[in-house]
């Protein structure tokens, strides 16, 4: 019969402390058949009685003593060792392990890591912005960001708000070559197009044409792998560009940019957390995607209404004819 020897050895010497085999078989919860039939194989495993056992009291052999001796320190360490495990799990201090998008993502991140480690100095993150879907587990990763959820298996994700794709461009732009009236005429403007930085593919734009998404190819007047050149380029109005709405909604709002064809704009995606197991989570971990959730859930900062894209774009043709 296998013997699970830590746990026959922590019997052992907590029989030997307590005074009582039923006492100790209490203090680790089991039954004292349990504790009697560990003390038992273990001393079989070993080959010698470490307990002198009657029906009222426990002694220590001359073998049992020079083994109590030698387990004890061994014994110790590992109770401090369990201890500060569980202390640290109730901390909200050490190492935060948080992957994102890199693609126009810093915007929503750093205010999330700039109020966390304000509340919590002992926190120290660090943060890998990459496009690509790498191996959660293998990565060590605490909390995960996404456009879409995530596809591996035993992670668990939670919607935080749309991601819109909005078509825009600057006043400036639409008084020289005018705005597009319909999906058709986006191919006779000047557009940029975002080359995808891990497999560089041309991403077509997408749109939403009478309740479904469709996807159209542009011919690029400016091609770009990264999101912050793509957005400097619509806002230079050198072109029409298609911006999520992390990216459009502030400048819209200001006026800088003019949302265009708003009846199509897309927003299939949604921008998700994600997380390992809900029960063994770090406090420090389980507080961040807490502060995740409250500040980002349903966000309205990253994404414009319905009413608030077809004022603007009316205001925008107005302010450029």
């Amino acid at each position: 019969m296998a013997i699970n020897e830590l746990r026959a050895i922590a019997m052992f010497a907590k029989a030997v402390e307590l005074g009582s085999l039923r006492r100790a078989a209490a203090a680790q919860g089991v039954s004292p058949q349990a504790a009697s039939q560990a003390l038992a194989q273990l001393e079989e495993h070993l080959g010698v009685r470490l307990l002198h056992r009657t029906t009222r009291a426990i002694a220590l052999t001359d073998e049992g003593r020079q083994f109590l001796e030698a387990t004890q320190p061994a014994i110790a360490a590992l109770d401090r060792a369990l201890q500060r495990v569980r202390n640290a799990k109730d901390d909200i201090a050490g190492p935060l392990r948080i992957v994102g998008p890199q693609s126009v993502f810093v915007p929503v991140v750093w205010p999330l890591i700039d109020e966390f480690c304000a509340a919590h100095p002992g926190v120290q993150p660090d943060v890998q912005l990459d496009d690509r879907i790498g191996d959660w587990v293998r990565e060590r990763v605490d909390v995960g960001f996404r456009f879409g959820t995530s596809a591996e298996e035993g992670v668990i994700a939670r919607r935080l708000f749309s991601l819109q794709l909005i078509v825009c461009a600057t006043p400036d732009y639409l008084a020289r070559h005018g705005a597009p009236r319909s999906v058709d005429e986006l191919a006779l403007h000047r557009c940029c197009v975002f080359r995808h930085p891990v497999n560089g593919r041309l991403l077509p734009w997408e749109l939403s044409v009478d309740g479904q998404r469709v996807q159209r190819d542009m011919a690029p007047a400016i091609t770009t792998n990264d999101a912050e050149m793509e957005v400097r380029a619509v806002l230079s109005g050198q072109v029409i560009g298609q911006l999520t709405g992390i990216s459009a909604a502030e400048p819209i709002r200001a006026g800088r940019l003019v949302p265009l064809l708003t009846a199509h704009v897309a927003e299939h995606l949604g921008v998700h957390v994600y997380y390992g197991s809900r029960s063994a989570l770090p406090s420090r971990v389980r507080a961040f995607i807490d502060l995740a959730v409250a500040r980002l859930g349903d966000s309205t900062r990253w994404a414009l209404s319905a009413q608030e894209l077809a004022t603007a774009e009316a205001r925008g043709r107005a302010v450029a004819a």
